[in-house]
C-alpha cells in the first residue's frame, strides 16, 4: 500500500526536525525604504512591513524552509487582517480594524535590522494614537528570528512590551474575542484544515466555527501551493494569564490567534507598570503531530532566551 499525501510528507518533516540540518548558508536580514528582510541565500524565509502601512505594521510573509508562503495579507473580506500581527482595544479605542474611528500604531523608532547570536533581529518604538492624537500606549516591538538549524520550521519569537501613554494613569486594555497576536492564512488553506492545540480540548465555543481554547499552543496544518503546512503559535510560560486563551477559525476563512481573553476579562494597566509579552510563531513542511508540536515548542523555550 502507498502511504498517504499527509503521511508522508508529515514523515518527512518529523525526519526533517529530527535533527538533519539544511541550513548551507547563513541567515541574512536587510531593509529598504518599507520592509525588513530575513532570508538564506536565495530563499526568503520572513517580510515584515514596518514602513507605509496606514494603521499598524505587521509580518506580511513568512515561508516555511521548504518555500512555502503561508500568510494572507489585507484580504478583500478583512482588509484590517494583516498576515501576522498584534492589536488590542485600549481605553476604548480600538487598534485592531482600520476606519476612520479607529486607533493608529504609529512607528516612532526602528533599531535594526542586524545579526545577533543565534538568529537576526530589529526592535520598533510604537505610539498607539487615538484618532484626537492622544498617546494610549507605548509599545517596545522585537521581532527576532531564529538561526535554528533545523530544517523543518522557520521559528521567530514576538516580544509587545506594552505601557501607558504620557500622563496617563491606567489605561484599560480590552477588545473582542480575537484579539492578540493573530494570523490570517492563504485562501487555498481556507475550510481544509486541521487544529490542534496542547490541552487536546475543543475549548469554548464562541459562536459558529470560531473557538477559544486555553493551551499553551495551537497549530493549524492545511495543504499550500500543494503541500501540507503546519503553522504552530507558542505562549510563553512567563505571559500573565498563562496558558493563553487561542482563538480559532476555520470557516468562512482559516484564522488563529493568541489572545489574553481580554473580551471577558478585562486587565488595567497602570503608569510605570509594563506588560510584557512574548510569542512563537513556527512555519514548519509537513503536517506536524501534536508530538512533534511539542517538542518544537520546548525547543522555543530554550532558543527564545536569545531574543531578549
Amino acid at each position: 500500500m502507498k502511504p498517504t499525501f499527509w503521511f508522508a510528507a508529515a514523515l518527512a518533516a518529523v525526519c526533517a526536525f529530527a535533527g538533519r540540518s539544511v541550513a548551507a548558508q547563513p541567515l541574512a536580514v536587510s531593509k529598504d525604504t518599507t520592509t525588513i528582510k530575513f532570508s538564506r541565500g536565495a530563499k526568503t524565509l520572513l517580510e515584515y512591513r514596518f514602513a507605509s502601512v496606514p494603521f499598524k505594521p505587521y509580518v506580511s510573509q513568512m515561508w516555511t524552509p521548504g518555500g512555502v508562503q503561508v500568510l494572507r495579507d489585507s484580504p478583500f473580506d478583512h482588509k484590517h487582517h494583516h498576515a501576522l500581527m498584534f492589536a488590542i482595544e485600549a481605553d476604548g479605542v480600538d487598534f485592531w480594524s482600520e476606519t476612520a474611528k479607529n486607533g493608529k500604531q504609529l512607528s516612532t523608532l526602528l533599531d535594526g535590522p542586524a545579526t545577533a547570536a543565534g538568529g537576526a533581529q530589529f526592535a520598533q518604538r510604537l505610539d498607539c494614537i487615538a484618532t484626537n492624537g492622544t498617546v494610549i500606549l507605548c509599545e517596545q516591538r522585537r521581532i527576532f528570528l531564529h538561526d535554528t538549524q533545523e530544517g523543518g520550521a522557520t521559528l521567530l519569537t514576538w516580544r509587545s512590551r506594552l505601557a501607558t501613554g504620557p500622563n496617563r494613569e491606567v489605561v484599560n486594555l480590552t477588545g473582542h474575542h480575537y484579539f492578540g497576536l493573530g494570523a490570517r492564512f492563504l485562501q487555498v488553506m481556507d475550510k481544509v484544515g486541521e487544529f490542534t492545540n496542547a490541552s487536546g480540548q475543543p475549548g469554548e465555543t464562541v459562536r459558529g466555527d470560531e473557538r477559544l481554547v486555553a493551551a499553551k499552543w495551537c497549530a493549524y496544518s492545511a495543504p499550500a501551493d500543494g503541500k501540507p503546512v503546519t503553522i504552530a503559535m507558542f505562549d510563553d510560560p512567563k505571559n500573565p494569564r498563562h496558558p493563553a486563551r487561542m482563538f480559532t477559525m476555520g470557516k468562512p476563512f482559516a484564522y488563529l490567534s493568541a489572545t489574553l481573553n481580554l473580551w471577558k476579562e478585562p486587565m488595567e494597566l497602570k503608569c510605570g507598570a509594563e506588560l510584557d509579552l512574548c510569542y512563537g510563531v513556527a512555519v514548519c513542511d509537513g503536517k506536524l503531530a501534536a508530538a512533534d508540536i511539542e517538542k518544537l515548542y520546548q525547543r522555543w523555550l530554550i532558543l527564545r532566551g536569545a531574543s531578549k
